[in-house]
């Protein structure tokens, strides 16, 4: 793929190109990616959202996210932890999510896991991965934007020690880029920069220990 800068959406202000690629991105690259989220539950639907993505276009995931909130009771920890034979049988049955069978074993089996944690650890947890934010330059065309990260392999090789299932380097960078651990909006894109602030105090490498 041609490497390309930042673009001029429909209203003339610069954005990364692939949030000019589909409709449904512009809202999403605008409003949500790579601002910081916090709290455990939003951070396991991330997560969990990451994990069906795998193999697939995120813009799937995307027009699938109501459905998927639904399906899982807005991700809420203890909820899906709860999750027994026939709630696995009506996610295999719900049309409007992805049913494969090992990725929704996947999702039901690291809620029972993370639901075990102390509260706020998982958010602390992900955090702790992290580097800082001008650790590397800003990404100036597409050919900059890394697809895995010397942070990225240490948080997957983490969450697989932790027993977390369904995360890989790719995956878990994928995370980091979504939930503002990273910001990799082009250096001349409008969106960049904005969620600095509400980024927590986390050393990089503070992780869980076991």
């Amino acid at each position: 793929m041609t490497a390309t800068g930042a673009l001029p959406g429909p209203d003339g202000r610069l954005r990364c190109p692939w949030g000019l690629s589909a409709p449904d991105y512009l809202g999403y690259h605008d409003e949500e990616w790579g601002r910081p989220v916090l709290g455990d539950d939003a951070l396991f639907e991330r997560l969990s959202l990451e994990a069906f993505q795998s193999g697939l276009s995120w813009l799937t995931i995307l027009r699938c996210r109501p459905a998927f909130r639904t399906a899982f009771d807005d991700f809420k920890l203890t909820a899906v932890a709860a999750y027994g034979p026939a709630e696995r049988a009506r996610l295999l049955a719900d049309a409007g999510i992805i049913r494969n069978a090992r990725k929704i074993d996947a999702v039901l089996a690291n809620a029972r896991l993370l639901a075990g944690w102390a509260p706020g650890e998982l958010t602390t947890y992900l955090w702790s991965f992290a580097p800082a934010p001008d650790s590397r330059p800003a990404p100036r065309t597409t050919a900059d934007v890394p697809a895995v990260t010397e942070e990225s392999t240490a948080l997957a090789k983490g969450l697989k020690k932790q027993g977390v299932r369904f995360v890989g380097p790719t995956t878990a960078y994928a995370l980091m880029q979504a939930c503002g651990l990273v910001d990799d909006h082009l250096v001349a894109c409008a969106a960049r920069g904005r969620g600095r602030a509400d980024r927590p105090g986390r050393e990089p490498g503070e992780g869980r220990e076991g």
